[in-house]
């Protein structure tokens, strides 16, 4: 956090959220001793996502690229490389390149990436144009291409339609509706 410039008041913030936490437990009228504690910050905590940020700030600026013309998304733990080039070919081999390096950052943090998470995409409207069906091949694994991916709870596809989102969207109302109709029956 020093290296990106955090106030002083933040980082002190930090370090007493993470150091020197004392608990004690009450129960009717008995009243344990003060007890340190090892406070770990939970994934589900908002100061998780915060310091998950400056964690993976290298990582981010590694996908940020303007020479190879790439750029990221990112939402806590779940970051989107997109590339705006004209050629398919060129997009996968500029893509192996900014895995490389992300492989690189996970070797230095002690991360692994999920394999299973992985998806590729190619977007574009004149799909005719271009071959469509290029896969990327990486060191260790392929990445094979989809025509529908998921992002942040968005379902898109290769043709930029909106028609699998509206699918998507319109199934959960069904459910929801049943959920309704459900407790509306018994109230």
């Amino acid at each position: 956090m020093k290296k990106r410039r955090v106030f002083r008041l933040l980082l002190k913030f930090v370090k007493n959220f993470l150091r020197n936490q004392c608990i004690m437990i009450t129960i009717d009228d008995y009243t344990t001793m003060k007890c340190s504690v090892n406070v770990d910050i939970s994934q589900n905590s908002l100061l998780s996502s915060i310091l998950y940020l400056f964690y993976n700030m290298n990582l981010l600026k590694a996908c940020d690229n303007i020479k190879l013309r790439t750029s990221f998304t990112d939402f806590i733990n779940n970051v989107n490389i997109l590339i705006y080039k004209k050629f398919m070919k060129c997009n996968c081999r500029v893509l192996s390149e900014i895995y490389d390096r992300c492989e690189q950052w996970s070797k230095t943090h002690d991360i692994k990436f999920l394999k299973t998470k992985h998806e590729l995409i190619h977007f574009t409207r004149i799909f005719k144009w271009f071959n469509m069906n290029i896969d990327v091949k990486l060191i260790k694994h392929q990445i094979n291409l989809k025509s529908n991916i998921r992002v942040l709870r968005v379902q898109l596809n290769f043709k930029l339609k909106w028609a699998i989102h509206m699918h998507y969207v319109e199934a959960k109302l069904v459910i929801k509706q049943k959920i309704m109709q459900t407790i509306i029956k018994f109230t």
